[in-house]
This record gives C-alpha cells, sequence and structure tokens, in this order.
C-alpha cells in the first residue's frame, strides 16, 4: 500500500461528521470513495432493506446537508430527496453489498486518518489547553470503533466469535453467507451431508462451485442441475470433517454439517497455517480428479 498523501488523509477526514452524537458519513462522499454513482448507494438500501434498519442510517434534508459540507468549504449539493447519513453499521453493510475493490483500500485510509489525528494531537498536548486534551479521548475512541468496523473486511475475523450455541441459526447462516462472498472465483465445500437449505443458497452464487460429498440425494441432485449450472458435484466419502475452500487460499473448518447450522452448540475457524492449507488443498484436488 503506498503512503496516503497528505491531502487524501484531509479529504476522508473531511468526509466523517457528527450528527446527534453519531458519527456517519453521507451517501455522497462513500461513493466518491467506493467510485460509484451516489444513485447506486441508495439503490444498495432500497433493495436491501432487510439489511439497513433505521438504526443503520437515517435521512437528512438538503439543508442540514448543506450545513455540514459548508463547514469545510466543500461544494454543496441538492437532491429531491435529501441525502443518506449511514452509521458504522451502514457502512460495513454498504461495502458487502456493493463488493467495491477499493473497499479494503478505504478502509486503511479512514484507520489511517484516526491514527494520524491521534498522533498529532499526542504530539502537541502539552502545548494544548485541557479542553483539546478532551478531543484526543474522542479520536482514540473513534479509532477503535473504525478499526473494529473495518476488522471485518478482513476474512481472518469474519469468524472472530467462532462458537454458536443452539439455536444461533441466523448468525450461523450469517458466517457462512460472509464466508462464501469472500470468493472470487471458486467455491470447494467438503460436507458428506449436504441438503436443500445450502444449495438455495447457492444457487444465487455466480462463482464456480464444487462440493464434495457422499450422501446428497440423488433426486435432490438432478433436479438441481436441470436448472443451474453452477456446482459441480462429486461424490467422495475421502473426508470426515467439513471444509470451505475459498479460491483455494482460504480455508474454514466447522464442527458441524452446513445443513444443522444452529441446531447445537458448534464452532467454525479459518485454518491459518499455510502449510496445511497447501497440503489440503493440493490432497483435494488430487483426490477428487479436481483441475488445477
Amino acid at each position: 500500500m503506498n503512503e496516503i498523501a497528505e491531502k487524501d488523509v484531509i479529504n476522508i477526514e473531511n468526509m466523517i461528521y457528527e450528527i446527534d452524537g453519531k458519527e456517519v458519513m453521507l451517501d455522497t462522499d462513500l461513493a466518491k470513495l467506493y467510485n460509484v454513482e451516489t444513485k447506486r448507494i441508495n439503490e444498495a438500501v432500497k433493495n436491501n432493506p432487510e439489511k439497513f434498519p433505521d438504526r443503520y442510517l437515517f435521512r437528512i434534508t438538503d439543508k442540514e446537508y448543506n450545513s455540514l459540507k459548508s463547514k469545510f468549504s466543500t461544494s454543496k449539493g441538492g437532491s429531491r430527496k435529501g441525502h443518506t447519513a449511514f452509521v458504522e453499521q451502514g457502512i460495513y453493510m454498504l461495502a458487502t453489498i456493493l463488493k467495491s475493490d477499493v473497499a479494503t483500500e478505504i478502509s486503511i485510509r479512514i484507520m489511517d486518518t484516526f491514527v494520524k489525528m491521534r498522533h498529532y494531537i499526542k504530539y502537541n498536548e502539552q502545548l494544548l489547553p485541557r479542553k483539546y486534551l478532551l478531543l484526543e479521548e474522542k479520536v482514540d475512541n473513534n479509532t477503535k470503533r473504525i478499526d473494529e468496523l473495518f476488522d471485518k473486511f478482513n476474512p481472518k475475523v469474519i469468524t472472530k466469535d467462532s462458537i454458536f450455541f443452539k439455536n444461533d441459526i441466523y448468525d450461523a447462516y450469517s458466517v457462512l453467507l460472509e464466508i462464501f462472498s469472500l470468493a472470487k472465483e471458486e467455491i470447494i465445500i467438503i460436507d458428506n451431508y449436504m441438503g436443500k437449505k445450502i444449495l438455495d443458497e447457492l444457487r444465487t452464487i455466480n462463482k464456480k462451485i464444487i462440493v464434495i460429498s457422499s450422501n446428497i440425494n440423488d433426486t435432490l441432485k438432478g433436479k438441481y442441475l436441470k436448472q443451474y449450472n453452477n456446482i459441480t458435484f462429486i461424490n467422495k466419502d475421502s473426508y470426515h470433517d467439513r471444509f470451505i475452500i475459498i479460491d483455494r487460499k482460504i480455508i474454514f473448518h466447522s464442527g458441524a454439517s452446513f445443513k444443522d447450522l444452529g441446531k447445537k452448540c458448534f464452532a467454525i475457524n479459518e485454518i491459518e497455517n499455510k502449510v496445511e492449507r497447501e497440503k489440503l488443498v493440493n490432497d483435494v484436488i488430487k483426490n477428487c480428479s479436481i483441475d488445477n
């Protein structure tokens, strides 16, 4: 990652506002950061209402919008419907939907902005009046919150809370979908008890998918293949545990069959040992006759 230019840090700093005690970013600024049109931001919200509850965002008027923008001498803008302000959870949810190539870079830039502010304050704290020291505490708190938010772009923390208890069905499936969303080209699923629920999710994924299982209902598989062509089914009984291999680089291990997520206490964890990852990938490719 190239070092961030001074003007970039200042621009991002100016894009974070406080409204009613909440740190937010506006739809127009997020559109610039993600290099999309503002209407795409609002279309993402409109098309996914279940992912954007009221606590994730709120609307502001043109008057409020222009008042915020004028504080930094930036251009003003008008909209017949006003503008959308996103809190931290809303920004994260928006990023997962847009799947912008610059999402990771933007997250790093936002964190760097807060870190730079904190270092500046600490360097000058002996010269600052007491009231300005309160700003340092606020910056530290914001930095922690931004760190926690954008950690979610890192696949290693998708399963940070990796233990799911009985009836944590929604949370478990949510994590499973987050894992699937990491794939750019291919998903390999190893599970001897694949069922309809997982196939229902996989049918909407426009990626190459390989399912390795020894207990898929032949009738179910046949009906699926008559309508969808994104899955290659391989009948193998070589693996006891359940694995998800993303782009042959990232591997997750599950203690429960994917059709039973949340029915009993279980865990999902990423395999971080590079040597072990490569051994498993090579074994799967060889054992299941998968093309390199």
